[in-house]
């Protein structure tokens, strides 16, 4: 593949396009078009009772884009449950970057100054498109999510792409639409403008669950997507 820059991979994103590697070693970029694509709908997220006490209970500090290099990192190690990524050094290079313009954010899960769970993803207009999330406590990368979708409803995003649906992910609330379908999701959150950053804070584990279950005020009835 030949040279990618950070304003390449945001056109790529706009097009419903995103690159992967075949593993962590790899250090080639492939662009991927799935023919079904999943999402979590923001009105659509799926907290059980147990993880609703885990939320109330405060277990983990909610940061945001206080260590992205650190999660990333992290999103890229194996572990005895997952053997190999497909984050290579180019992919961790680009989003560092991509970081770096203010296009790209992490949430993180922190246990006794310790970064033990978190995701990161791309926004481009109102809508976030979910790379991967990590987790080194129970629940830590559930709980990171719990808190995005309430970031994003409050910040009126319209779409939460999460790539690919996996067993897991389906747990959560996450589906599968067609590419067309996708793609009709895409351009409307394209036209579309949020904020991030207008969630400062988590204003109590009340609000973020109410945010998260797409109750707020500024919620959308759209999707939004995370890969693992």
């Amino acid at each position: 593949m030949t040279s990618i820059t950070p304003q390449i991979l945001l056109k790529a994103y706009a097009a419903g396009i995103f690159p992967m590697a075949e593993s962590a070693d790899d250090n080639a970029l492939y662009w991927i078009e799935p023919d079904e694509r999943g999402v979590i709908p923001l009105d659509g997220l799926h907290v059980s009772r147990s993880l609703r006490k885990t939320v109330k209970r405060r277990d983990f500090e909610v940061r945001v884009d206080s260590d992205f290099e650190h999660v990333i990192a992290l999103c890229a190690e194996s572990t005895e449950t997952r053997k190999s990524t497909w984050i290579n050094r180019r992919i961790r290079a680009l989003y560092s970057q991509l970081f770096k313009l203010g296009s790209c954010h992490s949430v993180e899960c922190w246990k006794d100054g310790k970064l033990v769970g978190g995701l990161y993803g791309v926004k481009l207009g109102a809508a976030f498109f979910g790379e991967s999330m990590f987790s080194r406590a129970t629940d830590a990368s559930k709980v990171a999510l719990v808190h995005l979708v309430a970031r994003l409803n409050a910040g009126g995003f319209r779409l939460l792409d999460a790539q690919f649906v996996n067993p897991h992910l389906a747990t959560l609330g996450a589906v599968s639409v067609k590419k067309q379908d996708y793609h009709q999701m895409l351009k409307s959150a394209l036209e579309a403008n949020a904020d991030f950053k207008r969630f400062d804070g988590d204003g109590g584990p009340e609000l973020v669950l109410s945010l998260a279950a797409g109750e707020g005020e500024n919620t959308r009835q759209s999707p939004a997507t995370i890969r693992s």
